[in-house]
């Protein structure tokens, strides 16, 4: 019955979860026929995963969804993801959408698209399909198929710390784990399909196992690091919160486990954290930070920063560069603060002016790059060896990541895609680290 034949674009916006969700979707549609292709072609189906963390992934979900519907008006166009479930209506009365599916029925797309291509016509009114996420159980999925040499496995959903400048957790509900059995079966067979990095992530990746009882991320980490032939394994984001010295005591041993880890810190300001509502202060952070490189050898961190938050006054902002400073963060993700209708952000007093917060993420990044700087210049000096996996191939250059993810680019004249290299890093331009093999 499969014999549809017909393509599918994915479009994907917005984080790794969605990431991972997309490939699911992916190969749900492959079961049934269908031929993924890139989605800057013209396709008979088009899925657009949505983000709506700020008005501009509104704004770009949007562009999306008219960008399929202009390349073939004739296709199907099948909407889900955060904005989709927050959003159901609206998204609905988009001209050409003839789906509309939430964030806990996404491999139900399949079942849409197959009804769609064999009932031969478009939805003159677009389905809707957007359940309760409030009481909405874990979605059941699993992949089989990466890029490259990594896999995203989702193994959390939902958040319930309702920090006041996100609408996520009206769009992710309440958390739920993935049963800790359900993470190493996906994961071992990744690994045996010749996966060499894995990261497992989710919304809120720290809360894993809060629902399930018995479990935790630093136990279910102890589980994965026992499967046979497992490569890297990387988290998702993480609430500085969860690293106290019990976790760090689990982990420090685990072979698979790679040094580098992305804390959600948001700010480096007490005051500026306390009005988002963070479970943590930027002492606590600083604390984990140090737990970490006590424990970890060539440990690295990344992390996100809000400038210009409601009421960050330039004290606040000062304070959130010293913290940077201090911190000797590998990469430090800026982003402005964005107004989301909806949180109680968007209605605080002390709205930032666009050009005070532009200047205050140009001082940031000028920071956040003298940072990045000083620690691979740090590697140079050391005659720095190290493993590198390489992923991709771009003009005579190989380009992989070490264990703490130094991006290094190697000299080649043919791809090393997926092997595992070991080399000496010899210079660096301040983002990158150039590398001979020994």
């Amino acid at each position: 019955m499969p014999n549809i034949d017909m393509t599918v674009g994915i479009y994907t916006l917005g984080c790794k979860v969605n990431q991972y969700e997309s490939q699911a979707i992916a190969e749900a549609l492959e079961k049934k026929g269908f031929s993924i292709i890139e989605p800057s072609h013209v396709c008979d189906v088009y899925v657009i995963n949505t983000c709506t963390v700020t008005a501009e992934s509104d704004r770009k979900a949007r562009q999306f969804i008219r960008r399929a519907i202009s390349a073939n008006p004739d296709a199907y166009v099948l909407v889900t993801g955060c904005m989709a479930q927050t959003a159901a209506e609206k998204v609905a009365k988009i001209d050409g959408v003839d789906a509309v599916v939430g964030n806990t029925d996404k491999l139900f797309i399949a079942e849409i698209a197959e009804s769609l291509v064999r009932g031969g016509r478009k939805n003159e009114i677009a389905q809707i399909k957007v359940s309760n996420i409030a009481t909405a159980p874990f979605e059941k999925m699993n992949i089989t198929k990466f890029e490259r040499t990594r896999a995203y496995v989702k193994i959390e959903d939902g958040c319930e710390s309702h920090c006041t400048y996100c609408i996520i957790p009206a769009a992710r509900g309440r958390i739920r784990s993935k049963a800790p059995d359900d993470v190493l079966r996906e994961v071992e067979e990744l690994t045996r399909g010749g996966c060499r990095e894995v990261v497992l992530t989710g919304i809120e990746t720290a809360s894993y196992g809060k629902d399930l009882g018995g479990i935790d991320l630093a136990s279910l980490l102890c589980k994965v690091d026992k499967i046979e032939g497992i490569g890297r394994v990387r988290l998702g984001s993480l609430d500085p919160s969860l690293i106290k010295p019990k976790f760090v005591e689990q982990i420090a041993g685990l072979h698979s486990l790679a040094p580098h880890f992305h804390l959600s810190l948001q700010s480096g300001s007490n005051a500026v954290l306390a009005s988002m509502k963070r479970k943590y202060n930027a002492e606590m952070a600083a604390r984990a930070m140090e737990l970490l490189r006590e424990s970890i050898p060539n440990v690295k961190f990344t992390t996100d920063i809000i400038v210009g938050f409601p009421g960050e006054t330039e004290e606040n902002f000062l304070e959130t560069v010293g913290f940077v400073k201090n911190a000797g963060f590998l990469t430090t993700h800026i982003f402005p603060y964005s107004k989301r209708e909806g949180t109680p952000a968007a209605a605080m007093s002390g709205q930032i002016q666009k050009a005070e917060k532009s200047r205050r993420l140009h001082v940031l990044s000028e920071i956040e790059a003298l940072s990045r700087r000083e620690i691979l210049e740090h590697e140079i000096r050391k005659g720095r060896i190290a493993e590198v996996l390489f992923e991709s191939y771009r003009n005579g250059i190989a380009i992989g990541h070490t264990a703490d993810f130094i991006e290094v680019h190697l000299p080649m004249d043919r791809p090393l895609h997926a092997e595992l290299i070991t080399v000496k890093l010899c210079s660096t331009d301040g983002n990158v680290c150039s590398a001979q093999p020994l």
